[in-house]
């Protein structure tokens, strides 16, 4: 493995990337070196999704932004929420439409609940249906110390990372209870079940989001709308560029037994299976693509 040394201990992690930073979150996927993979020229879509509707947040980038074109491949139209990255934004929107399907860039602060309804609102006014809820957009700050945490960082974690599920999925419910498919997907994360020291915050509103996933899924069960969730872990995207320091960058993902970070079209995947008819008999669960980190539950 790339992180044993030749007497079997773990060695420093290698550098798999330049280092590197940006100075504001959420980040911005076309300054990245090297930029994710978002879709693979060879993936076929299937007609999985056609003529469904699904709405991304954080969808400008990462695993938002890979989802969404992993969508679009198999027949869906998106709309795309977003916090300020227009730039991104417009990429994703070209990729969409490139796969021959519509696209609606939505763009705002989802941890405000009103903004939630009136981006529910535009899409259904747009496309005339919600099928497929992505609860995706996220932030994170790293602290070497619990007591760094700021009021307001703590709550802004929360808000963005938590709430805003929670003010999306009341806004979407109606429109879901319509579909005679509907699908709501959250994005939580490794740290749910493993910790991290310091992202403490971050790590209690993924536990948080598993078990909203839990409840919810038994909420809506009769309402034969299924709810789950993916729990990524290191995966390239630009959260990581603007979060960590330039060291920490150029190693990110070394140490997990696969020995490198994952590409976002890697997750975005497990939220097609999720999304589609072929996760038909799936509701509460949580998918691991984590690069081999073993994790309970």
């Amino acid at each position: 493995m790339a992180n044993k040394s030749k007497l079997g201990g773990k060695s420093k992690p290698r550098k798999l990337r330049p280092a590197q930073s940006q100075p504001k979150q959420p980040g911005q996927q076309h300054k990245m070196l090297p930029e994710p993979v978002s879709i693979l020229p060879e993936m076929r879509g299937s007609g999985k999704l056609e003529g469904r509707v699904a709405l991304v947040t954080g969808g400008d980038s990462g695993i938002g932004r890979a989802t969404a074109l992993a969508f679009a491949r198999e027949g869906a139209d998106l709309a795309i929420v977003y916090l300020e990255e227009t730039v991104d934004a417009e990429e994703t929107k070209r990729g969409v439409e490139n796969e021959g399907r519509r696209c609606l860039l939505i763009k705002g602060d989802v941890g405000k609940e009103k903004f939630c309804a009136t981006a529910v609102e535009k899409c259904v006014k747009t496309f005339g249906r919600l099928d497929v809820l992505m609860n995706n957009a996220a932030e994170q700050h790293s602290q070497s110390k619990l007591e760094d945490i700021t009021e307001k960082q703590l709550e802004a974690t929360f808000r963005t990372n938590i709430y805003a599920m929670f003010f999306l999925t009341k806004a979407a419910l109606p429109h879901l209870r319509k579909s005679d498919w509907a699908s709501v997907i959250n994005t939580t994360s490794v740290t749910a079940y493993r910790g991290s020291a310091h992202l403490v915050d971050y790590a209690a509103t993924k536990g948080a989001i598993v078990s909203f996933t839990r409840s919810l899924s038994q909420a809506l069960a009769q309402d034969n709308i299924r709810v789950n969730a993916v729990a990524p872990g290191p995966i390239w995207t630009p959260l990581i560029p603007a979060t960590f320091p330039k060291e920490k960058v150029a190693e990110f993902g070394s140490d997990v037994p696969l020995g490198r970070a994952g590409q976002p079209w890697e997750a975005a995947t497990c939220f097609v299976f999720l999304a589609s008819r072929d996760g038909a008999y799936v509701t509460g669960q949580v998918l691991h693509p984590n690069g081999g980190e073993i994790v309970n539950g």
